[in-house]
């Protein structure tokens, strides 16, 4: 016969509550739940200091219909208890934070006349999937070529290199995106001129739609990395010159161990530290890039958003999008972090504030 295989012990309660509060006090654990309650502290200071100044622009949303003469001055009042802009600043603000802490309700968008978390969910999602992108293509140039050329210091190939970071950190992103958009005119239809799928998007498989997307995405990608990429590859090269000038470099290269050794699992272990610490400001230059790229190429995403609620004066729909641009930075801090940690086990999270 062959035999059953037993049932899994069950745990008790006294064990459950024991593996919960190890869970709990770990070191992991207590350091994200202190990053929490720091997050909701800034959260909070962020968005009063948002709303007030956001109160300081002359007029509201209301100003277009109050100057149509066919609109009653009895609708315009009828408008303003339904947005609560009738109501004292202080007010206006206490009544949206009681809704959002205890409801999570943002208020409803005055342009879009819907919830602010649904319109918020159609662009979110765009705008993590270009900054994704961006990131991963920014960080599989910039690294290796930052590490090419402190390798090869001062040769041809570094020069050269060095020489393509000055330009690309001096074009900004708004001079970028005009160029990257007058190549997609000049070579249309290579490349869409905007917009994130095509008019024939929802023929297409999943697979087609992939490639679709993919293929929009490609332009705003380059306009956000080619400053980025600059940048982190100066100091790519510059943290591992700085690590191969180290006491211990030079010890294991006398111990004979070879090169790419020294260089690939000692020294460039301990340079991209710097990096990785850098990976949670990525998000929010990302987000400021986002503004001039996404109304570039036409892309539905956060940043062309707040644009738009802040021209039209649409109070709760800027204050959302704000506090997502907000914790979207808190989190890759976060992440960061965490990611530190795991590179370079000597660095412990509870020695960081």
């Amino acid at each position: 016969m062959t035999p059953t295989p037993s049932n899994p012990p069950k745990r008790s309660p006294v064990e459950i509550w024991q593996l919960a509060q190890t869970a709990l006090t770990g070191e992991t654990s207590l350091y994200i739940i202190k990053r929490v309650f720091q997050a909701l502290l800034t959260l909070l200071l962020a968005s009063a200091f948002s709303f007030f100044v956001i109160q300081l622009s002359p007029g509201d949303f209301l100003d277009l219909y109050r100057q149509n003469p066919q609109i009653s001055p009895e609708t315009i009042q009828q408008l303003e208890q339904q947005f609560g802009l009738d109501q004292p600043i202080f007010v206006q603000y206490l009544r949206w934070l009681e809704q959002v802490a205890l409801h999570f309700n943002f208020g409803e968008s005055f342009a879009y006349q819907r919830p602010v978390s649904e319109v918020l969910a159609e662009r979110i999602p765009n705008t993590l999937l270009l900054s994704f992108s961006s990131i991963v293509v920014t960080w599989a140039i910039a690294i290796p070529l930052g590490i090419v050329g402190a390798v090869r210091q001062n040769q041809l190939l570094d020069r050269a290199l060095r020489v393509l970071s000055y330009i690309g950190q001096g074009i900004p992103t708004i001079i970028t995106g005009l160029l990257l958009l007058f190549f997609a005119q000049s070579t249309a239809p290579l490349f869409p001129v905007g917009g994130r799928t095509s008019i024939n998007h929802d023929d297409l498989n999943w697979f087609g739609q992939m490639l679709d997307i993919g293929w929009h995405l490609v332009l705003p990608t380059l306009a956000l990395s080619i400053t980025s990429y600059a940048g982190l590859q100066r100091i790519m090269r510059g943290q591992l010159l700085d690590v191969l000038r180290q006491d211990y470099i030079q010890t294991a290269r006398a111990k004979g161990l070879p090169e790419n050794r020294v260089i690939y699992v000692h020294a460039l272990r301990n340079a991209i530290n710097p990096m990785i610490t850098l990976l949670g400001f990525e998000f929010a230059s990302l987000l400021g890039g986002a503004f001039i790229t996404e109304n570039y190429f036409n892309w539905p995403g956060l940043g062309r958003l707040i644009l738009q609620a802040v021209q039209a004066q649409d109070l709760y729909l800027v204050m959302a999008s704000l506090m997502m641009g907000a914790t979207m930075l808190i989190m890759g801090n976060l992440l960061a972090d965490i990611a530190l940690t795991l590179a370079d086990p000597r660095i412990k999270l509870s020695d960081m504030n």
